[in-house]
């Protein structure tokens, strides 16, 4: 599958996780990281997004003391809050595939290669990633019960979307290409060692208009992220002392989506639980392995 398809059909999973956002915001002064209202663990980090702020995601969608360990540990290899999109591992080779020199006339050859007049191919490529994600989430043991039911919905969505989008279109593609390719390069991030080298804060500053052009393609394929980031509804359905889950409904491609998020508050403020779980887990695989204990006397080289 060319790059640009599979761009749009796996970055749109991306946006409609509530990764799209608008061009990068000046810097201000860090504000108390964290939501003071259960809701408000959904909906601030959904406002952020929405903002094209993604650094501010990251500051309030975990605790502070957690927020700097992942920033240490960025250069040892985590890549949380990247690690949130679908296929993040591959976002490095997105980029240098799409900054690459004359990347424009070798990807739009591609398509018209591969998809030119195509449009019965790509509606089956669609189903077929479709049922492919439908049976991973059903499966996927590291999932909980609220995780999989959104799951199901936001790709049973996504399907119902690239059905109807004119993905074989090549006038289309060619401009999406062309905004795409420059995008890219404005990020200066072509590998893993750039991330490593811009740290957490740059690589989420440099990635925000990039993605704030993937939002903007995806749109012009039908697919309203702001819309959805916009028309959150999020009620308490229920708590227990520093434990809720948090009722969150909205429309997404015209389908509408009926979720619940496990949240919970440390220090007094309210955060999703999934982030929580996923970030510590990359902190802790980001941290330096423990010195070894001392050998006894005669051991060792």
């Amino acid at each position: 599958m060319s790059a640009i398809v599979r761009l749009l059909l796996l970055t749109a999973a991306l946006a409609a996780c509530a990764t799209a956002c608008r061009r990068e915001a000046p810097a201000v002064a860090p504000a108390p990281a964290g939501a003071s209202r259960p809701v408000d663990a959904v909906l601030l980090p959904a406002r952020h997004l929405r903002d094209g702020d993604l650094a501010g995601f990251a500051r309030d969608a975990v605790p502070p003391g957690l927020y700097q360990r992942l920033q240490d540990a960025w250069a040892r290899g985590s890549r949380w809050p990247l690690e949130e999109l679908p296929l993040h591992g591959q976002l490095p080779a997105l980029l240098q595939t799409l900054a690459a020199e004359d990347s424009e006339t070798r990807l739009r050859r591609q398509f018209r290669e591969q998809f030119g007049g195509a449009e019965a191919e790509l509606r089956q490529a669609v189903e077929a990633l479709g049922l492919f994600g439908v049976h991973y989430v059903q499966g996927d043991a590291a999932l909980d019960e609220h995780a999989r039911e959104r799951d199901v919905q936001l790709i049973t969505a996504l399907v119902r979307w690239g059905l109807e989008a004119p993905l074989a279109d090549p006038a289309r593609a060619d401009a999406a290409i062309a905004r795409l390719a420059a995008a890219a390069r404005a990020t200066g991030l072509r590998d893993d060692d750039a991330f490593a080298a811009a740290g957490m804060e740059g690589t989420l500053r440099r990635l925000s208009p990039f993605l704030a052009e993937v939002k903007q393609v995806v749109a012009d394929y039908g697919l309203d992220i702001d819309a959805a980031l916009s028309g959150i509804d999020a009620t308490l359905e229920r708590q227990t002392g520093d434990r809720a889950v948090v009722r969150l409904r909205y429309e997404l491609a015209g389908q509408p989506i009926d979720g619940r998020v496990a949240v919970e508050r440390r220090g007094g403020r309210w955060y999703r639980s999934d982030y929580l779980r996923r970030a510590e887990a990359s902190a802790a695989a980001g941290q330096p392995a423990a010195p070894a204990p001392p050998g006894r006397p005669g051991e060792g080289a």
